[in-house]
């Protein structure tokens, strides 16, 4: 059994059923989704590649990408994901780390040969259209059978504390991922569409597999990323879209809405669900979302590590005005998904009752098989089958788990634990703050003194005094920002999470 059965499955239900979108527009079948996917895997056997073997991705999002990752599993290999952004000198130390041996790219993205390959085929070229083309009477065949602990997919983290680690996932790991989004995100059914407007190299393209697992249709958005205005249309075309977005694309859409005064109704029409993850979510924001874009948004805390899968927060509860601590949740992350375990423990390990803050440890099905080739990362990672997240929170006596923030982010000033997203939340709420972060500066006398970055909406004025009142109204007085830098943009990844380490490296500099 492997990920590519999801897939011949499909095809032998419904071959005739469209499966993949160029925007509008339809690529594939499911039939024919299959057949060339069965075509690239025998091909990629008779160049040589065998089971086990790596396979880098490094492509914008593309229909194709579908057909490679789904054409690489058939064939028994593991796929290695590259974001799009990367440089190429970075993607050539991952094709080292991982010793892949072919890539399929996209010459945007790849505008010159990677080193340390047997193979490179850009993806758009008459090289990948014979790679696919369906197998001369159509046969399709068998996927290659993979063990449940087998690598599928070989994610490199993002590197902002030094060399990316490969974060192993198996395909027991990416089946129990697929699997638990019914339970614990949301139903799909056959007429449901994803939208791929995130990068597919992360968690956007991974909610691929429920969605094969429902025989669903997929979407490509013709511009390749977020295009509000473009994902709205087509949401209209194709009938309400699921997507996957960081908070970052939320806003995006949210702003979007509102210029173009669109009513909940509206958003109906074009959007079925919207998950959110991947960074912070503040309270004011999700709020505002609801408002603007009306109930259809589910949140889900996770990691390359446990992808997808450790807490989430169900569009129930976040449509919950009746409960009494309805405010508390909606700034929360959620309850465990099914297959895993969540607990916040002390730093021997030791579960902390409700209220008290710890580490996020998580245990499951889910959690990686290690970092590739990094015993000792691997050791300092998963201890007693526990994931140790980095993250710092809390549970209530119900089980929702609260974010405080990476363990690294923590500040100490004058001997006080200070969590920077109790700030920002904040901040959040000051008239004319658009977006905010909050990082700590050495100081002679206290060790740490909190600095707020500020980005403004348009026409606001930048007010310390202002914002210094306001926190002071809200939170402790040693908790206030001592310094608010006003910036017009926050530096961010890839996947939209703020760089705080460059943002230190400014105070310093």
């Amino acid at each position: 059994m492997s990920l590519a059965h999801l897939l011949l499955r499909q095809a032998r239900l419904d071959p005739a059923r469209t499966a993949i979108f160029d925007g509008p527009r339809p690529w594939a079948t499911y039939g024919q989704w299959a057949a060339r996917s069965a075509g690239l895997a025998q091909r990629l056997h008779a160049e040589g590649l065998e089971p086990g073997d790596r396979v880098v991705l490094f492509m914008r999002n593309h229909p194709r990408y579908l057909e490679l990752l789904w054409g690489a599993w058939w064939a028994g290999l593991a796929v290695v994901p590259v974001n799009a952004k990367l440089h190429p000198a970075e993607v050539e130390w991952i094709v080292a780390d991982a010793g892949a041996r072919w890539a399929f790219v996209t010459c945007d993205v790849a505008d010159r040969p990677l080193a340390g390959l047997q193979r490179q085929v850009d993806a758009e070229s008459a090289d990948a259209d014979a790679l696919l083309a369906p197998l001369a009477g159509g046969a399709i065949g068998e996927p290659v059978p993979r063990a449940p602990d087998d690598l599928a997919w070989l994610f490199y983290t993002s590197g902002t504390t030094g060399r990316p680690k490969g974060v192993m996932l198996t395909q027991r790991n990416l089946m129990t991922m697929g699997l638990g989004y019914f339970v614990d995100v949301d139903p799909i059914a056959p007429d449901d569409a994803i939208v791929y407007a995130a990068p597919m190299s992360h968690g956007c393209g991974i909610y691929a597999i429920p969605h094969l697992m429902a025989g669903a249709r997929h979407a490509l958005p013709a511009s390749g990323g977020v295009d509000p205005a473009e994902l709205f249309a087509l949401g209209r075309a194709l009938g309400p879209l699921s997507t996957f977005a960081a908070p970052t694309i939320v806003k995006r859409l949210v702003d979007h809405a509102e210029a173009a005064g669109l009513t909940p109704a509206d958003a109906a029409a074009a959007f079925k669900t919207i998950v959110y993850g991947g960074a912070p979510m503040y309270l004011a924001d999700i709020e505002r979302a609801l408002r603007v874009l009306g109930p259809r948004f589910v949140q889900i805390y996770g990691q390359g590590e446990t992808p997808m899968v450790a807490t989430a927060l169900s569009r129930r509860h976040l449509a919950d005005d009746a409960h009494p601590r309805a405010r508390e949740r909606r700034a929360s992350v959620g309850v465990a998904q099914t297959p895993v375990q969540v607990r916040v423990a002390d730093a021997q390990g030791r579960a902390l009752p409700p209220g008290e803050i710890g580490e996020v440890l998580v245990r499951g099905d889910t959690v990686m098989a290690g970092y590739w080739r990094n015993p000792e990362a691997t050791a300092a990672a998963v201890r007693d089958g526990w994931l140790w997240t980095g993250d710092v929170g809390c549970l209530d006596a119900d089980g929702f788990l609260t974010l405080k923030d990476r363990s690294k982010d923590l500040l100490i000033s004058g001997g006080s634990n200070i969590y920077p997203r109790e700030v920002e939340e904040v901040l959040l709420t000051a008239p004319g703050v658009a977006e905010a972060a909050v990082v700590g500066a050495p100081d002679a006398e206290w060790g740490e003194v909190v600095v707020a970055f500020v980005v403004l909406r348009p026409g606001a004025v930048a007010d310390a005094t202002a914002l210094d009142a306001h926190c002071l109204d809200r939170i402790a007085r040693f908790k206030r920002p001592k310094r608010y830098l006003f910036v017009d943009a926050l530096p961010k990844n890839n996947y939209g999470k703020v760089l705080k380490t460059e943002l230190r490296a400014r105070l310093v500099g």
